[in-house]
């Protein structure tokens, strides 16, 4: 049988999934909805964490409970790879119609805030063995945060390293203020000669961290996709090494594999 909690959240799930209460509403205080449904406000804090785990409502400190509104969800394939690799070579004007973001949401350009972030940074053990290449080697770390306008939260977290010794003939490619960067890392590549030949990509899933929690706004419970971009060059060289962490709320992976013909 279910507990006295169980069933006002059911309740107040209903009137959710009804459309009685639309997203970004707000859910009447905890002290009206005991005295509405008869009982304490502990029962009725129980029943509204039991939908916040669900994401199907937010607390917002000092303001109340809200129905939570649906978020962007991104559809991130490996097709995309080629469709940068195509758009590398490009002209600036036609590099400029549309980006990688655009593509994996369907958004338009004017419909997002981006930021971008580089510093110099040395490579440790790991990232040094990933790059073949002594430990302390200057890295270009770049670190990125594409959102919706009309949200909050960034679609994912990237930090993306290469090697410094790499791009550092074009001074353009050391510079933030050049992002976004039309045509992306490939054709930032491109300009200083280097072809992407394959991109490897490593998908695990866990929690999240407190601090990724809090920037990705992810409801309680919420799992994180941790994705491993390595990206080499046709001389079998890693150039580009991308860690991304991907909302698991709202993110979809697809993977397509075009086998060869007997």
């Amino acid at each position: 049988m279910a507990k006295v909690y169980e069933r006002i959240a059911d309740d107040l799930r209903q009137a959710i999934r009804a459309g009685q209460l639309e997203p970004g509403d707000r859910l009447p205080a905890e002290t009206k909805l005991a005295e509405q449904y008869g009982k304490s406000v502990p029962t009725i804090q129980n029943a509204l964490r039991l939908l916040q785990n669900e994401g199907l409502i937010e607390k917002q400190h000092g303001r109340g409970n809200f129905v939570r509104r649906p978020r962007t969800t991104v559809l991130r394939d490996n097709v995309r790879h080629q469709w940068e690799k195509g758009r590398a070579r490009e002209p600036e004007a036609k590099r400029l119609e549309t980006g990688a973001t655009e593509h994996d949401t369907g958004l338009q350009m004017d419909d997002l805030v981006f930021y971008a972030a580089y510093r110099e940074t040395k490579a440790n053990k790991e990232l040094a063995e990933t790059f073949g290449v002594p430990e302390g080697t200057p890295l270009l770390e770049r670190t990125y945060r594409t959102r919706y306008a009309a949200e909050t939260a960034p679609l994912n977290l990237v930090t993306s390293y290469i090697v410094r010794a790499l791009v550092e003939e074009n001074p353009d490619l050391l510079d933030d203020t050049k992002e976004p960067w039309p045509g992306g890392t490939q054709n930032q590549l491109y300009t200083v000669g280097i072809e992407v030949d394959r991109v490897e990509e490593r998908v695990t899933a866990r929690p999240p961290t407190p601090e990724e929690a809090d920037e990705l706004e992810l409801p309680p419970g919420t799992s994180v996709l941790v994705l491993r971009k390595t990206s080499f060059d046709i001389n079998d060289r890693v150039v580009d090494v991308s860690d991304i962490t991907l909302p698991g709320d709202r993110t979809e992976m697809l993977f397509t594999t075009h086998l060869e013909r007997w």
